[in-house]
């Protein structure tokens, strides 16, 4: 079950790739077929193997030889290793399912924020509306934990945003962690954003540190969201168990 999680993680990993760059265009993430950026070259099903065709062309293209972007098989692995471990973390019940699709969310949502800076309506439409059909049938304890998480996440991030006059916070990290907030409830969704904004913050600064970034140079926050609430999902329940014994509560 591990190795068919991980094929299917490495095949989605794909596709969230072509939706993570196209939906943000507003084009099909059907058609036309994926080719080269640089020669147009429509690409064959041997080259669209993923992972293994990146390395067998050396990250290029095998007509051109321009350079493929290395956040195609970056993303095609995440999503494979993701997938992997979420049994793992969380067991083989129904509530994989959520882990599966939390995980799907976020890698488009990687490639779109990375690429473009935008955390797509769209995509956060219709994830809000399969998180709300999921956990009709696998619920959070209580069931309406979920309805108030995602009234949590997005009055935060909106009062955030209003309180910076927008700097603090952009319209897309609000509507994201009211769908978190459905996924994860308001105890996590709360510890999700504080990771996030903690992973933000080192990340920033290292890349600051290192001169890729300008001091107030804007810069995909999505990552660090993934991170931040990925980390709350599956460890949630031991850090804030942790840190209460830590303040003696």
């Amino acid at each position: 079950m591990l190795l068919a999680l991980l094929c299917y993680g490495l095949l989605l990993g794909s596709f969230f790739n072509v939706a993570g760059l196209r939906i943000p265009n507003k084009e099909s993430i059907v058609a036309p077929r994926s080719a080269c950026p640089g020669c147009h070259h429509t690409l064959t099903a041997g080259e669209l193997i993923p992972v293994v065709s990146y390395l067998l062309q050396g990250g290029k293209c095998r007509k051109c030889r321009a350079r493929i972007s290395p956040l195609y098989p970056f993303v095609e692995m995440m999503t494979a290793i993701l997938f992997t471990i979420s049994p793992l973390l969380v067991g083989w019940s129904k509530e994989l399912v959520i882990a599966l699709t939390l995980i799907s969310l976020f890698m488009i949502i990687f490639v779109s924020d990375i690429k473009y800076m935008i955390i797509p309506d769209k995509v956060l439409l219709f994830f809000a509306g399969l998180f709300l059909i999921e956990r009709m049938f696998i619920p959070l304890s209580p069931w309406w934990d979920s309805l108030i998480g995602a009234a949590a996440g997005f009055f935060l991030l909106l009062s955030i945003a209003f309180l910076s006059k927008g700097r603090g916070m952009g319209g897309g990290d609000i509507k994201l962690f009211a769908v978190l907030g459905l996924a994860l409830g308001w105890k996590l969704v709360l510890l999700s954003f504080f990771l996030s904004c903690l992973f933000g913050s080192v990340i920033g600064l290292a890349a600051i540190l290192a001169g890729k970034v300008k001091r107030r140079q804007p810069m995909p926050f999505g990552p660090s969201i993934m991170a931040g609430t990925l980390l709350a999902y599956f460890c949630g329940e031991e850090l804030l168990l942790w840190y209460f014994r830590l303040i003696g509560l």
